[in-house]
């Protein structure tokens, strides 16, 4: 229990920050979601150093992904997206030592892919005409209160064990809890929110809870 407090102290911080950045919208949010982006990606390339990504075409293209998402619309997000293979050639086709290109080209487009689609959704979501921040908020809301309720839970009951290949400390209990407690979490924001009913808030909740783990 120990850990869970030190993962509360160190998350409530950044989900204060996350909520003022969303409160804030406009170009205030853009910016700060093209900068986590770029933030991700590095961790990413960290990890995948071995495979030489060509990492600044990554990184333009998450903040053009961004910038598209915020002032075009989905179709101006899929144009973004076929971009960056023209300029991933000619920086393919200009390194000196080519070997193993392939796999750096994929690795580049991969981490791009993954990180920037969901950058540039946060954006497309807060931008809703109707409860856009809001809903934004309740997808961290479930996403967080999931991910500490799976790993306090799973700390208190948890036996048998989820994927041990893949995450030895995950356990199945851990995950009951997590989609549980974080679906119940996004029905109790919901109760502050009179566009959100009870049963579309749990739908929500339900959803942002089970894929949480998926994605970890």
């Amino acid at each position: 229990m120990n850990e869970t407090a030190k993962r509360l102290l160190v998350a409530i911080p950044w989900v204060i920050l996350l909520i003022a950045i969303i409160v804030a919208g406009g170009p205030v949010f853009a910016v700060a979601i093209a900068m986590f982006g770029c933030l991700g990606l590095r961790e990413f390339f960290l990890m995948s150093s071995a495979a030489r990504p060509l990492q600044w075409v990554a990184y333009a293209g998450v903040v053009g992904m961004v910038a598209a998402a915020y002032f075009g619309t989905a179709f101006n997000l899929l144009m973004l997206m076929a971009a960056p293979f023209l300029l991933l050639f000619i920086l393919a086709a200009a390194r000196d030592d080519r070997k193993n290109i392939t796999t750096s080209m994929a690795i580049t487009i991969f981490g791009l892919f993954w990180i920037g689609i969901p950058m540039a959704h946060a954006v497309l979501l807060r931008e809703l005409p109707d409860h856009g921040a809001a809903l934004l908020v309740d997808v961290l809301v479930g996403t967080f209160v999931a991910d500490t309720g799976a790993y306090a839970v799973g700390r208190m009951f948890g036996t048998h064990k989820l994927s041990p290949r893949l995450s030895p400390n995950k356990t199945v209990e851990g995950l009951i809890g997590g989609i549980v407690i974080g679906t119940l979490g996004v029905w109790c924001a919901g109760l502050y929110q009179d566009w959100l009913s009870g049963t579309d808030a749990l739908i929500l909740g339900a959803a942002v809870a089970s894929m949480a783990p998926v994605g970890d």
